[in-house]
């Protein structure tokens, strides 16, 4: 018997993609989450190229989803609390245009919610500072190479992602427990 679940997807970009990666990895509704680069003008980046800064690339993750059990709304309501919205090209120490805010709407509905979503967290004031996250249409995505999927799982005692990922990862784990999957 087949399946009748109707996925969608987005690209999403806020800051490393290792750090947004490993809190979507954790979301029910979430079939599948790849790092890559997005919205650049060269085919196939490598990760060296990309951090050049000179390919106008993003890291992103692309996130395939079930939006019966996660609405798009849903992840992008995560997306602005695991990641900083108002700092231009940069998350952390991560800086450059590799690491800009970023949502690529698949469709005119996403674009719609995206800045909906906006309007709605600029109004509540949830950050001191201006949203900056760029709402831009999805053009095309690389997957990024093999050693940056699931790079968090499988690399948890390195440096980046104890300081780093971790504390972004137990924050989501704590606001949005009844979220996660089993």
């Amino acid at each position: 018997m087949g399946s009748n679940k109707q996925f969608e997807k987005t690209t999403l970009g806020g800051g490393c993609f290792w750090c947004i990666e490993a809190v979507f990895d954790e979301l029910q509704g979430v079939e599948k989450v790849e790092s890559g680069y997005a919205g650049g003008t060269v085919a196939n980046p490598t990760y060296r190229d990309v951090c050049t800064g000179t390919t106008g690339h993003a890291e992103v993750t692309q996130i395939t989803f079930d939006p019966q059990v996660v609405s798009f709304k849903e992840l992008l309501e995560i997306f602005f609390t695991v990641h900083d919205p108002t700092t231009l090209n940069r998350q952390g120490a991560d800086v450059g245009t590799q690491y800009r805010s970023v949502i690529f709407y698949h469709n005119e509905d996403q674009k719609r919610i995206a800045e909906e979503v906006i309007r709605e967290i600029t109004a509540a004031k949830l950050w001191d500072n201006p949203i900056v996250t760029q709402v831009l249409p999805f053009k095309d995505y690389f997957k990024a190479e093999g050693y940056h999927q699931d790079y968090f799982v499988n690399n948890p005692g390195q440096p980046y992602c104890q300081v780093v990922i971790a504390p972004k990862v137990v924050k989501f784990r704590k606001k949005f427990k009844e979220k996660l999957k089993a």
